[in-house]
Order: C-alpha cells, then sequence, then structure tokens
C-alpha cells in the first residue's frame, strides 16, 4: 500500500473515524484505541474462514490489512 494512502487512513482513525472493511471474506469494524493501537471487530463472519470475534491489532497488522481490504467504507464515532 502506497505510503501516502495508508497515511489517510491513519489520520481518519486519528481523527475519531470507525472504518469498515472486507478482508479475506469477513466484514470488520476498525477504530483507534490507543497510540498505534486499533481495535479490529468482527462483522460478518464467513463460514468458511472463522476469526476471532475482537482482537487487538497494530499499525503494522493496520498496514498489512489496508492493503488487501475491500468495499471500505467510513463512519464517525460518536
Amino acid at each position: 500500500m502506497k505510503k501516502e494512502i495508508f497515511e489517510k487512513y491513519e489520520k481518519d482513525l486519528d481523527n475519531g473515524f470507525q472504518i469498515y472493511l472486507t478482508y479475506v471474506r469477513n466484514r470488520y469494524l476498525i477504530y483507534k484505541t490507543s497510540e498505534d493501537c486499533y481495535t479490529q471487530k468482527l462483522v460478518e463472519e464467513d463460514e468458511k474462514n472463522p476469526q476471532p470475534r475482537q482482537i487487538v491489532i497494530t499499525k503494522k497488522r493496520l498496514r498489512e490489512i489496508l492493503a488487501f481490504a475491500t468495499e471500505i467504507e467510513y463512519k464517525k464515532f460518536e
């Protein structure tokens, strides 16, 4: 993923946005919880690809996910 694109997503997360995305057939909600720390919550699960319901991820993992994510949507965290 290009550095500029990732920095845009990172800035949006810093500004209180939540990002919904599809990654490996599962739908996730990602939001910032603390400095360089994000929460990845499973929203819709594909039966063939079970995943944990909620995990904490790092900036490095966020970059890996966003590189292959599809159907990206934003929602303002309130």
